[in-house]
């Protein structure tokens, strides 16, 4: 195949790529050296990069950085290849048998007619794989916020869960409560109170869940959304001429209800 031509199906398309990753293996310096553990903290990178596209909704970056992490995923398999472990073909293998097993309500003869239902239905499944726990699947190394909305989704997938947002809102409530009365001592305990505090995150992100808000991408918005308007405020600081360290909290309020209206 011809590795300039861009005329090409799906199939051919991947093709293309796999015979783009021999050549560099064998033939940049760079690629040359790479191994599985120098690899991954790139492809976190691109991964965070990849999120960031989809919070913008920027299509063309996200078309970007989706060929980004094929190129890895692609990677990884060549580098397995060589050490005879597996290839690209066992990889695609494995998990269309993955997909296979795990919806037997497509191809087999369970019964599964709601979102919520095939969710249970996947957890029962991969006990059935091995999973001695149904939070065992849950990384370890997941960032706090997103890994306290993956425990929960899976609780939730074997029936322990709440059964409305109301009960949950009020649990919210009672822990922003024990977290006040915790501040409020005299000789507060530090750790306690940081105890308290993650009772709080867990509990509003449990309240997320059933508000369909997922909390990860609304903190991420509202990141983005102060940093923003931050830097406006830093722009209008310097078109009069001063510092942020000499303005006072009344001076910085004008621009930063000027940017809140942008």
């Amino acid at each position: 195949m011809d590795v300039f031509d861009t005329q090409h199906t799906p199939a051919e398309a991947f093709n293309r790529l796999l015979n783009i990753m021999d050549d560099l293996r064998l033939k940049c310096p760079w690629d040359k050296k790479q191994t599985l553990e120098s690899l991954r903290h790139l492809t976190i990178e691109e991964t965070y990069e990849l999120s960031d596209a989809i919070i913008d909704n920027d299509m063309q970056e996200i078309k970007k950085e989706l060929g980004d992490i094929m190129l890895h995923l692609v990677f990884y398999a060549k580098i397995g290849s060589e050490t005879n472990d597996f290839n690209i073909t066992d990889v695609l293998n494995s998990v269309c048998e993955k997909l296979i097993n795990r919806h037997p309500h497509i191809y087999g003869d369970i019964q599964a007619d709601t979102e919520e239902a095939v969710k249970q239905n996947w957890e029962k499944i991969k006990l059935k794989e091995g999973n001695k726990s149904v939070l065992g699947g849950v990384p370890s190394s997941l960032p706090a916020l997103i890994k306290a909305s993956r425990i929960q989704e899976k609780a939730r997938g074997v029936g322990f869960d709440w059964e409305n947002k109301n009960q949950v809102w009020e649990k919210v409530q009672e822990e922003l409560q024990e977290f006040r009365d915790e501040c409020e001592q005299k000789d507060a305990d530090p750790e306690k109170i940081e105890s308290e505090f993650g009772d709080v995150l867990f509990s509003l992100i449990n309240y997320a869940r059933f508000i369909n808000i997922n909390p990860e991408n609304a903190l991420e918005k509202t990141n983005k959304k102060f940093i923003k308007r931050f830097q406006y405020l830093e722009e209008k600081a310097k078109d009069n001429g001063k510092s942020l360290e000499d303005m006072t909290l009344a001076e910085m309020d004008i621009f930063w209800n000027e940017a809140k209206n942008l």
